[in-house]
């Protein structure tokens, strides 16, 4: 089942059928038992139109969004080239390696942006990126209820030059794409769920790169254990669990790419660089 935001409320569809839900954004994804309170709509009632046609919203509200950084072997290589030089590359190491996973804020709901609209590359940046994301829906209490796509847009010249600069590298206006919907599932992600980045340019394709959620080294419980360890998420949050696909270092964003995520269940984000 599929769960969007729109500027009529939220709308499921499943068993090829839509249905406006007159829920709460924030009750709804906040719900513990979501796939099965889903999973009875429609039982005493008809489908609506197409609900989507004018466009979906950022699946996100009141919710914090959090990334989880070097989840990926190629993550820590990507990280290890990006600040050689700045004698930081070992850090990434040791974050792959060590028992507490690197996790950090990402952006408040209203620096996100969704399906179609456009993200930023910071203009004291010389190297820019997106990092495309399997993204966890998590509930107040800790429970992963639900799945989107995230875009992790970063600066590497950026965090390249010191690790401690990551929050002006990740943080930034327009730096946090999510949608286009959340997966509801009982079930946990196949192992072998892809995750596919394509970036356009002019029309033409410029980079292309694709990897399984089985190459994420922790587990998404631990990931989340460890952001719920001591922080309270009144709306529940959105947390990104890194990236395994890295551009070439001498690949950077351009103004009016276009930025394709796809991950399989889930669907495709589509944004372009403002």
């Amino acid at each position: 089942m599929k769960l969007y935001r729109t500027l009529s409320g939220a709308v499921l569809e499943k068993d090829n059928a839509q249905y406006l839900l007159t829920n709460d954004w924030d009750e709804l994804i906040n719900d513990d038992d979501l796939y099965t309170t889903l999973a009875r709509v429609g039982e005493d009632r008809k489908s609506d139109t197409d609900r989507l046609k004018d466009g979906v919203l950022p699946p996100v509200v009141n919710q914090e969004i959090w990334a989880a950084g070097v989840t990926y072997y190629r993550s820590k290589v990507g990280r290890q080239e990006e600040s050689k030089d700045a004698g930081g590359g070992d850090f990434y190491a040791r974050v792959y390696e060590a028992e507490r996973p690197e996790i950090f804020f990402k952006s408040p709901a209203y620096r996100a942006v969704g399906q179609g609209d456009k993200v930023r590359i910071r203009k004291d940046s010389t190297w820019d990126v997106p990092e495309p994301e399997l993204t966890l829906v998590i509930t107040r209490s800790g429970k992963i209820v639900g799945y989107t796509i995230g875009n992790d847009m970063s600066s590497r010249s950026i965090e390249g030059e010191n690790p401690l600069y990551l929050p002006q590298a990740k943080c930034y206006d327009r730096s946090a794409s999510v949608g286009p919907c959340v997966f509801v599932t009982d079930k946990p992600l196949p192992k072998d769920t892809s995750i596919e980045l394509q970036i356009f340019r002019g029309g033409k394709k410029v980079f292309e790169g694709t990897t399984e959620v089985s190459q994420i080294k922790r587990t998404f419980e631990e990931l989340v254990s460890y952001l719920y360890k001591e922080t309270t998420f009144l709306h529940g949050c959105l947390l990104m669990t890194g990236t395994g696909i890295v551009p070439p270092s001498d690949f950077t964003l351009q103004k009016d790419d276009e930025i394709r995520i796809s991950i399989s269940h889930i669907g495709t984000l589509v944004n372009t660089v403002e």
